[in-house]
C-alpha cells in the first residue's frame, strides 16, 4: 500500500519502521523534520507538508493531543484538502470522542474515510510490531486498512462502524491504567514503610493475585523508581483523564475515581515536572507517607 504517516514521536516512529519493514510505500511528515531522518534511512519518503503524504490509499496519524491533530487535519497543507476522495484517515492518536465524531463528519463530506484505531503498547511493543488495534468505523475501510494494522499490531479487534467507539474505550483503558498505577503505588508505600521489599512483594502480587502485565510492566517501575525518560510522559497522562472525564460528562457517567487521578496527575506535575512517566504517579504514595522528598 502507499501509506502516509504523520506523527514520528516514540510511537509514531516504531509503527513507521514497521510499516516500511513489511514492505509498504511509505511517505512520513513530522513538525521537526529530523525526527523523520532514520526513517528515511530505511526507504521512507519525506513529505514537507502533512498534504504531501496524503497521496496514496491512506493516511495514518500519530500526533500528542486534538490540538496537533487539527492542525494536520484541517490547516491549509492539511489532510482533509489532500486525501483522495475513498482514501482512509486511520487515527491512532489518543484523542477526545468529541473530536473523533467532528472528523467522520468531516470526511464524510469530503467522501473520504475515516477508522479510529488507537491502540494500547509503550514505544518498544510500537517498535517490534506487538501494539494491539482497537479499530472502528465502516466495516469496509477496517478491511481496507488490515495490511497497515498487520504490520503495527499483534492483533486488531473491530470494535463498531462509529469510529469515535474506539475512542472512547482507548480512554476507558488508560483510565484503568491510571487506577493500576495509583493503587500499586498505594499498597507498595503501604508495604515498603512496614519494611516488606518492594521487589519481593511485586513478584507475591503478580504471581498470585495480577498476573496482567500492566501490574508487572508499572509495578516494576514504581519498585525501580524509574521513570526517565519517559516512554509516556505525564502530560499524556494527564490529558488522557481529562478527556475521560469530558466523556463521562456527556453521558452523564459519574466516575469519582477519574477525578482523583485528574488531581494525583497535576500534583505529580507541579512537584516533578512533565519530563518524567506517567508512572511516576504510583511514588505519590511514598512521598505522602514521608519515605521519600
Amino acid at each position: 500500500m502507499r501509506i502516509g504517516f504523520i506523527g514520528l514521536g516514540q510511537m509514531g516512529s516504531g509503527m513507521a519502521g514497521r510499516l516500511i519493514a513489511a514492505g509498504h510505500e511509505v511517505s512520513v511528515y513530522n513538525r521537526s523534520p529530523a525526527r523523520a531522518e532514520p526513517l528515511v534511512a530505511q526507504g521512507a519518503r519525506l513529505a514537507p507538508t502533512p498534504a504531501d503524504a496524503c497521496t496514496g490509499d491512506a493516511v495514518v496519524t500519530m500526533v500528542a493531543e486534538d490540538a496537533a491533530l487539527e492542525t494536520v487535519v484541517y490547516g491549509a497543507d492539511g489532510i482533509l484538502n489532500a486525501l483522495p476522495k475513498g482514501a482512509i484517515h486511520i487515527s491512532s492518536s489518543t484523542i477526545s470522542v468529541a473530536l473523533a465524531e467532528r472528523l467522520t463528519a468531516d470526511h464524510e463530506k469530503s467522501g473520504q474515510r475515516f477508522v479510529s484505531a488507537p491502540v494500547f503498547g509503550r514505544p518498544p511493543a510500537a517498535a517490534t510490531g506487538q501494539l494491539f488495534v482497537v479499530a472502528a468505523g465502516e466495516a469496509g475501510a477496517i478491511a481496507d486498512a488490515e495490511p497497515i494494522f498487520a504490520a503495527i499490531g499483534q492483533r486488531t479487534f473491530p470494535l463498531s462502524d462509529k469510529p469515535s467507539a474506539a475512542n472512547l474505550v482507548k480512554l476507558s483503558g488508560n483510565f484503568l491504567l491510571a487506577c493500576v498505577i495509583e493503587t500499586l503505588g498505594e499498597a507498595m508505600a503501604l508495604t515498603a514503610k512496614d519494611g516488606i521489599d518492594p521487589h519481593q512483594y511485586l513478584e507475591l502480587l503478580t504471581s498470585t493475585l495480577f498476573g496482567a502485565p500492566a501490574y508487572k510492566l508499572y509495578g516494576t517501575m514504581i519498585a525501580d523508581r524509574a521513570f526517565e525518560p519517559p516512554g509516556f510522559a505525564a502530560p499524556l497522562g494527564q490529558k488522557d483523564i481529562r478527556l475521560v472525564l469530558a466523556a463521562a460528562e456527556a453521558l452523564q457517567v459519574p466516575m469519582p475515581v477519574a477525578s482523583l487521578l485528574r488531581d494525583r496527575f497535576l500534583t505529580l506535575r507541579a512537584i516533578y515536572g512533565d519530563n518524567i512517566d506517567w508512572a511516576a504517579v504510583g511514588a505519590l504514595a511514598a512521598r505522602d507517607a514521608g519515605m521519600e522528598k
